[in-house]
């Protein structure tokens, strides 16, 4: 079963519009759980409040009737596609069905599902010829639905790493980072290991961030210097609370997720980029079914809308600009 959605009432009252510490590209991780009381006018008013400071209007537009930005169908790339695919006319695509802005998440009509990942996918789709269907999943269930035949791809912030190649096929088009979000002006400049020592750290529960500090702490402690405390929180809202009231120094997410909260708000900001993967480099990628066929032609388009620049279009739109790719490529077992 999907996770209940935020309504878009208490997600623009916390000031945010998605969670902090979620959706580790390389660790099958867990959203944070949703707060019990997310319909509520409460909860929305003391996260604004106890955060520091007021939501930012920024300058993305979350509405459902923003313009889309579309590429135009390459023939020679569509005839690469599935029979089966190609003769229905449409690309079933499966996203997240909570709120991961600026990834996918419900616009502000709490309708229409914008975001990233379904520009990119629509992108590809138009580049196929094809129609593009969304189709909402959770992060437990994306596997089963994709190996089902539910979907045609999966766009989740899905990373590629050796356990996935294993069952499913990759075309990556975006790179992974983790960053920490923090109180603006503030004197700490997180970044690293030693950045990080002593100091308290909101991160999610089972994921990949919470890996690397983990990591990081082993690394303190066998130099003999104090480890981070880390916090789990319930929810965004709670989290923000505590990095508002000072409980914690800071939190660290996905990148992406940490930028779009940043360009939101007037009381914080973003520092220390990390690979996803570290020690090693991580990519998102679009995932497929093994041997489904799909994958190298679905690479090909997202090359050429790289090429025909609509692909750094919508990176632009959503401020995730510094972490496209100059290439998509395919990752198999055979060929990771």
């Amino acid at each position: 079963m999907s996770t209940p959605l935020l309504s878009r009432r208490t997600l623009t009252g916390a000031g945010l519009l998605l969670p902090v510490g979620l959706l580790a590209a390389c660790s099958d991780p867990r959203p944070e759980a949703q707060a019990a009381d997310t319909g509520s006018d409460s909860g929305s008013g003391s996260a604004a409040s106890d955060g520091g400071g007021a939501p930012e209007t920024g300058q993305i537009d979350t509405s459902g009737t923003q313009e889309l930005i579309r590429s135009t169908a390459d023939p020679e790339i569509a005839a690469l596609l599935p029979s089966e695919i190609a003769t229905s006319g449409v690309l079933r695509v499966g996203i997240g069905s909570e709120s991961f802005a600026p990834l996918s998440f419900l616009a502000d009509d709490n309708e229409t599902y914008i975001g990233s990942e379904v520009d990119t996918a629509r992108l590809a789709a138009d580049k196929l010829g094809l129609d593009l269907e969304v189709r909402l999943t959770s992060w437990d269930n994306w596997p089963l639905k994709l190996e089902a035949g539910d979907f045609d791809v999966v766009h989740f912030n899905v990373g590629v790493n050796a356990e996935r190649l294993e069952k499913f096929d990759f075309a990556s088009y975006r790179a992974a980072y983790v960053a920490f979000l923090v109180k603006k002006g503030t004197d700490l400049r997180l970044e690293d290991a030693d950045s990080i020592s002593g100091r308290i750290i909101a991160v999610g529960a089972a994921t990949n961030q919470e890996r690397i500090l983990i990591d990081w702490n082993a690394e303190l402690e066998a130099a003999g210097k104090k480890p981070a405390t880390l916090k789990n929180y319930s929810s965004s809202a709670d989290t923000l609370l505590a990095l508002g009231s000072g409980r914690v120094d800071a939190s660290f997410g996905p990148y992406a997720t940490q930028t779009f909260i940043a360009s939101r708000r007037d009381d914080v900001e973003v520092q220390g980029r990390v690979e996803e993967g570290w020690p090693d480099k991580a990519l998102i990628a679009a995932t497929f079914a093994r041997s489904s066929g799909l994958t190298e032609p679905y690479a090909a388009a997202l090359n050429a809308v790289i090429t025909d620049g609509t692909y750094t279009q919508v990176l632009e739109r959503w401020n995730l600009a510094d972490v496209g790719l100059p290439e998509a490529r395919v990752h198999m077992k055979e060929k990771p």
